[in-house]
């Protein structure tokens, strides 16, 4: 993101004013520099290194135990210059690492706020449990309220990529930008706030800060592991954006589809109670649903004019061509057998094996109930799109012959919670270009 909105911009200087205001000591309160000093150059050192080695997140224990054992001003000021000198790899880099700095500050001395207001300076001199837990926990949720709400205002202001907390930006609608943000910030800083809370009890025992910084070595290996996992996931959605690219240039009349299919199946997923995970799973089934089409000839896929009932087997096969391609793809577990399965029908006249009922697995029947969906609400050459209570309407009538009743229901529930906006709707024009030989009825090949 190379250009910034002025909104933007004039509100990053705001939060980078209450940053400094932060910043100014508090009168008589005598401030110990060098606890600020060895944290300040720990919390940097913690920053490159996690640049150097490419982990997600930022390390939040040293920032909290900051906020635990100094006066808030002092606190807030251990997070400016690993900050500001961190590494930043999407433009503009000055604004962003002013950004992040200022954010910080000012939730690390929220947080240590919150903290002294309660007590809990003296309770963690004591040290005295339970009773030290209660600031400690309402810092750590003042410090999670105060990213995410300045998070929200970046987001609603600002463009240019998807919403994600602690520091990017991106478009998104008002009524949206502060959704998710909290709870998805508050798992992992409170754990960080635990062992934050456990090195300023042990700085302030009589082991000393030496001690205090050996709780950081799980703290690494735990990160270290966290860091791999989102490595493995991003070589996962990395290979997707793959396979798909290569449908949609194959077939230019299916770019979007897939992506819309993902969504439409994740709607059903949720709607029927599955957990988060296997939510996951069947919006890569969704997305990978149509990659057999690499295996069909090009000339078939854009063909002018009715297919020949020979041309028509052959991409029939799409379904097998996509399992064969996948199988061996372990992360994507059961949405293997939806991508073979999809194009089954629960009365039994559906290919490429002729299923029939619970035959089917239930991935297929999810996907197949978004996959007919999008395709009669999508414009195509051959046919203009329907709106979407006629294409529900169509769904219901061919529910317990085509598709699954109880996924039918789960779909049409989900509309009528979130709605349906498809990349391409009724209202825009035909493409130019004719082509008959594929018809977008539920069940038939697309």
């Amino acid at each position: 993101m190379e250009a910034v909105p002025a909104r933007a911009r004039a509100y990053v200087a705001c939060v980078a004013g209450g940053a400094l205001i932060c910043l100014a000591p508090l009168p008589d309160v005598r401030t110990p520099w060098w606890p600020v000093l060895l944290l300040a150059v720990l919390y940097a050192g913690c920053e490159q290194a996690a640049a150097r080695w490419r982990f997600a997140g930022t390390f939040y224990p040293v920032l909290l135990a900051g906020a635990f054992l100094l006066p808030p001003p002092a606190a807030a000021l251990v997070a400016l210059p690993g900050a500001l000198l961190s590494p930043v790899d999407q433009r503009p880099r000055r604004l962003r690492r002013v950004w992040r700095a200022a954010q910080l500050v000012v939730g690390v001395w929220v947080a240590a706020r919150v903290h002294w207001a309660l007590g809990g300076r003296d309770a963690v001199a004591a040290p005295d449990f339970p009773f030290a837990l209660l600031p400690a926990g309402a810092a750590v949720l003042a410090f999670c309220l105060v990213l995410s709400l300045l998070d929200g205002g970046i987001l609603a202001l600002a463009t240019g990529a998807t919403p994600t907390p602690f520091g990017q930006w991106g478009s998104a609608p008002l009524r949206r930008a502060w959704r998710g943000l909290f709870p998805r910030t508050l798992a992992p800083v409170a754990v960080h706030g635990l062992a934050g809370l456990m090195m300023a009890v042990l700085w302030r025992s009589p082991y000393g800060p030496v001690a205090a910084l050996l709780v950081l070595l799980p703290m690494c290996v735990s990160w270290w592991v966290f860091a791999q996992y989102h490595r493995e996931r991003a070589a996962h959605q990395a290979t997707i954006r793959a396979l798909v690219q290569a449908v949609d240039i194959k077939d230019e009349y299916t770019r979007g589809h897939s992506e819309r299919v993902g969504q439409a199946s994740m709607m059903i997923a949720r709607e029927l109670g599955m957990d988060e995970g296997r939510v996951e799973v069947l919006r890569f089934a969704g997305i990978l649903h149509d990659v057999g089409k690499l295996g069909v000839p090009t000339r078939l896929l854009r063909k002018d004019g009715p297919l020949t009932p020979q041309e028509r087997r052959v991409i029939e096969l799409h379904p097998e061509y996509g399992h064969e391609m996948v199988r061996g793809i372990s992360f994507l577990g059961e949405a293997r057998a939806a991508v073979l399965h999809h194009h089954e029908r629960i009365d039994g006249s559906g290919y490429p094996y002729g299923l029939v009922g619970s035959q089917i697995p239930e991935s297929a029947r999810v996907v197949a109930v978004a996959d007919a969906f999008d395709a009669m609400t999508s414009t195509r050459s051959y046919s203009r799109a329907r709106p979407v209570p006629v294409a529900v309407e169509e769904l219901r009538r061919c529910a317990g012959t085509h598709f699954d009743p109880r996924m039918v229901e789960a779909f049409v529930r989900a509309l009528g919670r979130h709605g349906w906006h498809p990349a391409v709707t009724a209202d825009e024009p035909l493409p130019p270009r004719p082509r008959t030989g594929v018809s977008s009825r539920p069940g038939v090949p697309r």
